[in-house]
């Protein structure tokens, strides 16, 4: 098995390297590739030192049985031939693809059967808002249709990559400090702050942040769910969060509701109010599933459920997930 990973020095692509040595992922080889500024780098794997290629348009891809792609949507457009025309599955972090009819959409405790089904040689990672929060409501889903979503985010720095991290880092450190603060990889401050929009504003007010989780839920869920959405920025380093409200088709019990997440992969539940257990994204970090807290009825709705859900963006919401669907193909032998 030849590994290929683009994109290796950003927080995505050194994530990638842990969680493919966490999980003995099968691999002969592993080739890093990058822009010009990353070019000659080298990275630890598995007690070899790897240096990171440039990424060009040549036959570089010609053996390679997967790539992890995660280098901007703009990068995966441009390469997205050169890497696939010899064979190699694409599986890509960027939003390039999401919503192409010919590129699968896929979360693997969802959808993972979608992702064998790859005209373009390309498999579309889902947004990391969209990722957590529907890992959780599948469980739900076969329960009762959800019919809708209400969703707030609270999205942490790590959202916008690790400069983003290194930002809000120093804000910290400069209003201590009294210095004059920098603003570069979000619209406002984010320091002691939080700023509603992610993303680019879309002509109807959403911004796409907020409407990849409208469009990518449908896809993932095959579903005719409408999902309304506010995506925040919040001043946490690592780890996303969610409050979500969902309207079915028949009542759910908060109990049913409850022994449902408890049993789906991929989900933790954390949900004891009487000891303040409820999840956090300080608790969260580095986990690979996404934890969920606060379930009960909602008071507004007699077939509405709310709840609070944390997990690891650029675990879960990034990496792990593209790593999930090349395991998943590696086990039906379409891959390798």
């Amino acid at each position: 098995m030849k590994v290929a990973i683009v994109g290796a020095s950003g927080a995505v692509g050194q994530e990638f390297l842990r969680i493919l040595a966490e999980r003995n992922f099968p691999i002969d080889e592993l080739v890093l590739f990058g822009s010009e500024r990353s070019a000659g780098r080298t990275y630890e794997f598995r007690g070899q030192q790897l240096t990171v290629k440039l990424l060009q348009h040549n036959d570089d891809f010609r053996d390679v049985d997967v790539a992890f792609v995660s280098a901007g949507g703009g990068t995966s457009k441009d390469f997205a031939e050169t890497i696939t025309k010899h064979g190699c599955v694409m599986i890509d972090n960027s939003s390039a693809f999401r919503m192409d009819p010919d590129v699968p959409l896929v979360v693997p405790e969802c959808n993972a059967e979608d992702a064998l089904n790859r005209p373009r040689g390309i498999i579309a990672n889902p947004n990391c808002t969209t990722i957590m929060m529907v890992v959780v409501l599948q469980p739900l889903e076969k329960l009762s249709h959800i019919r809708r979503i209400h969703v707030s985010s609270y999205q942490s720095a790590s959202g916008a990559g690790a400069a983003a991290m290194a930002e809000l880092q120093q804000q910290y450190e400069q209003l201590v400090e009294g210095k004059p603060v920098t603003v570069s990889k979000f619209p406002h401050q984010l320091a002691y702050n939080v700023i509603p929009q992610i993303d680019v504003f879309t002509d109807n007010g959403y911004t796409k942040e907020e409407m990849k989780m409208f469009n990518e839920t449908r896809k993932i869920l095959h579903s005719d769910v409408r999902c309304s959405a506010t995506c925040v920025r919040v001043s946490s380093l690592r780890s996303h969060s969610e409050s979500v409200w969902i309207e079915t088709e028949r009542p759910i019990s908060v109990e049913e509701a409850r022994e449902a997440i408890a049993a789906a992969p991929g989900c933790t539940l954390k949900d004891d109010p009487s000891q303040l257990l409820y999840p956090m994204p300080l608790e969260t970090a580095g986990k690979d599933d996404v934890f969920v807290g606060r379930i009960r009825k909602d008071l507004a709705d007699d077939c509405g459920l709310t709840l609070w859900l944390s997990g690891d963006q650029i675990r879960k919401g990034a990496a792990l997930n593209a790593v999930q669907i090349a395991e998943y193909l590696i086990s039906k032998g379409s891959i390798g």
